[in-house]
């Protein structure tokens, strides 16, 4: 008979209130139950997004084990767990999918109903597996959206990870596929699909931009606009598909009108806005073509609310927000995951 799983004590890398330092500490992760595997990490990777979280994003709750992004082997699992096995090789994905609810049906949506985006900090059930020593207390510590990657194991519910052919993927690379690379490329796939000869701007060349950079190129749009304040971005943006770069740092104007000056003042065809900077969010509407255009946020910020111009807005804007690239993990991950495999589009 099988020894069950026991408690592991391992090291993490935990933040304790907003805007504090993260350390690194002893921490214990729990057994996974009846619905979950337990993770041993092999690679994790920093989003800005957890940086936000270290400022309170999307909750300020502490003492937290961060990482969303990463890659890792199934060391056990919950007896409910039937698609997956010890050995296993996983990314962890920020939601899940269903296949059942009225939002997986519809097809219009990632967003599953029965398993949304873990913002709680906990379980699906409500619990936390992680337990972290403060002095001689042992305090029960939060993850951040459905996992915690930057700890040596983490548990995850099964309906929130997806299985990869570890010989076909190197580590870094699946990493940035459980969030950075998926959001970006997936954006221009599935949120606001870029077809062959469309005009598209990115607004933040940072991981998640440069992956939409690329998603548009593979996708054949035949110009793609990149904005970006770091000047040190050019060549690679260049190198990645951007046929022409804006430098926003100390534009006398606003970046939607030097966006409409390179489309022959009509806009593009689609926005991808990967910043998180509030203002780019309405810029980003603007820049598009009125009554056709669409603007995707796709970037993360730490604001309450965002000014839009609600002429343009009246006009035929249109913007919305995009998680993971509006992929769904188990109708859309696999198609992403063997393009990435074979070098596709």
């Amino acid at each position: 008979m099988a020894k069950a799983p026991q408690v592991i004590t391992c090291k993490a890398a935990v933040c304790w209130g907003v805007g504090g330092p993260v350390k690194i500490e002893e921490v214990e992760v729990e057994p996974p139950r009846p619905s979950e595997i337990r993770v041993k990490m092999l690679c994790a990777s920093i989003c800005r997004t957890d940086i936000l979280c270290i400022n309170g994003f999307p909750t300020g709750l502490y003492p937290r084990v961060l990482g969303h992004e990463g890659v890792g082997v199934v060391e056990s699992l919950g007896e409910e767990v039937k698609d997956l096995q010890v050995g296993d090789t996983v990314i962890p994905t920020t939601l899940g999918e269903c296949g059942e609810c009225g939002s997986c049906e519809s097809g219009r949506t990632n967003f599953c109903q029965k398993y949304p985006i873990g913002a709680t900090g906990l379980m699906p059930d409500g619990t936390s597996r992680f337990t972290v020593r403060e002095g001689n207390k042992r305090t029960p510590a939060y993850q951040f959206l459905s996992c915690a990657t930057w700890c040596e194991y983490m548990v995850v519910d099964a309906n929130y990870a997806v299985k990869i052919d570890a010989g076909s993927i190197p580590p870094p690379q699946a990493s940035i596929i459980s969030c950075a690379f998926t959001s970006g490329y997936g954006a221009t796939w599935k949120a606001a699909p870029v077809t062959v000869g469309s005009s598209v701007a990115v607004f933040g060349l940072g991981p998640v931009g440069l992956s939409a950079v690329q998603g548009a190129r593979m996708h054949g749009a035949a110009k793609i606009i990149g904005v970006d304040k770091n000047e040190r971005r050019r060549k690679i943006a260049s190198e990645l598909g951007v046929t022409h770069f804006i430098n926003s740092e100390g534009l006398e104007k606003p970046v939607s009108e030097v966006v409409k000056e390179l489309t022959d003042g009509k806009g593009v065809d689609a926005c991808f806005e990967c910043s998180g900077y509030a203002p780019f969010m309405n810029q980003a509407m603007k820049a598009v073509v009125q009554g056709k255009g669409k603007a995707v946020v796709l970037g993360a910020g730490k604001y309450d609310s965002i000014q839009l111009d609600f002429v343009d807005l009246l006009f035929g804007g249109s913007i919305t927000g995009s998680i993971f690239g509006g992929v769904k993990i188990k109708s859309d991950l696999p198609h992403l995951l063997h393009k990435c495999q074979n070098k596709v589009s």
